[in-house]
């Protein structure tokens, strides 16, 4: 009986420690309904999400529609270089007349140029064997990057009362050849950021996101500029790191003199292997030039966003930004123009 009544005892008291203790608990440290401890007191709500932060972005571009004429014109200079008959000796026949002094050798050869371009021709392969097949490539491979492309960005995020206001930044610049894809920083070519501030984002309690209508200054000159060195050429010929280089090493400037002095009887191999160098290095400085000029004008970039902010950790912020669509306006000179839809999504840095 004793041994009953102490085990009695000691259900007893253990059965009121645990009532005592279930009535004592503060109902308010029940655990949200996700599971992710962050509660604020109210039961099942959660905090609001929150976009405070800094994303890399990436922004995909289609121009095909609406792409400046002055980047047709570049893409046209190339293929001038290929187009005719007689090419390409033809073209580089006219970089070396244009490098000659005024003299009778540059008479001849001016007034028997396309019977000499027509004799250079029949020699082509060991003047310069895949010239016409490169100089397709580089014109093919530049209305691409001209029509399309990436850029890379951050988007800094910070708290306007109840809204955003965001910092746009341009870092870089993405382009696609075939199945190659290569990003470029712009600081790496001596190119700046673009940056625009005071850009407004609002999110609702979903993670949906607008950004605000804001200009975006593109110097497309620039790009294009790095696209041709940094992207096409290398390539092509991984020697070679701006057009210049690329035509040195097409066009055999020594064969194509002796070739010259063989079709015409008069002056010195060395004379229009000298002007062939000379001529070739203009024709690229003035792709370059066409180049250059369409910065003269900046292309502007009028965008509105939309997308979809995700919190993927659980901690109520936000991580990655997806299902991004860019619409607005392209504008080049005075007139603007519908921007296609474009895409971009981001991750938290």
């Amino acid at each position: 009986m004793k041994t009953t009544n102490s085990l009695a005892l000691a259900l007893a008291l253990a059965l009121g420690t645990t009532a005592a203790g279930c009535s004592a608990a503060d109902p308010s440290m029940a655990g949200d309904d996700d599971g992710t401890g962050d509660g604020t007191g109210g039961g099942n709500q959660k905090k609001p999400l929150d976009a405070t932060g800094m994303y890399a972005m990436h922004s995909t571009f289609d121009l095909a529609a609406n792409m400046p004429g002055t980047a047709g014109t570049v893409v046209n200079t190339i293929i001038a270089a290929t187009d005719d008959s007689d090419d390409p000796t033809h073209w580089i026949l006219d970089q070396i007349i244009s490098q000659l002094p005024s003299g009778t050798v540059k008479n001849v050869l001016t007034a028997g140029e396309g019977v000499v371009a027509t004799y250079l021709n029949g020699k082509l392969l060991n003047l310069a064997p895949d010239f016409v097949s490169t100089m397709v490539l580089v014109g093919h491979d530049f209305g691409d990057i001209a029509k399309n492309f990436g850029l890379n960005e951050t988007l800094e995020l910070t708290r306007s009362g109840t809204d955003y206001m965001a910092v746009h930044t341009v870092t870089g610049a993405h382009f696609k050849l075939g199945n190659q894809e290569v990003d470029y920083a712009l600081a790496n070519y001596h190119v700046s950021n673009i940056v625009v501030n005071n850009v407004a984002v609002t999110m609702d309690p979903t993670g949906q996101l607008t950004i605000a209508a804001h200009n975006v200054p593109l110097a497309y000159g620039q790009i294009l500029r790095l696209g041709l060195d940094a992207a096409i050429i290398p390539f092509i010929d991984s020697s070679a790191h701006s057009l210049n280089d690329l035509l040195a090493h097409k066009v055999n400037c020594q064969a194509v003199g002796s070739a010259i002095v063989d079709a015409i009887g008069i002056g010195s191999a060395s004379l229009f292997a000298s002007a062939c160098t000379a001529g070739l290095a203009a024709g690229a400085n003035f792709v370059y030039s066409k180049i250059n000029a369409i910065d003269g004008t900046a292309l502007q970039f009028g965008l509105s966003g939309t997308a979809k902010g995700f919190d993927k950790s659980g901690d109520r912020t936000i991580d990655t930004i997806a299902t991004g669509t860019w619409t607005g306006t392209l504008s080049y000179g005075a007139t603007p123009a519908a921007l296609a839809p474009s895409t971009f999504f981001g991750e938290r840095m």
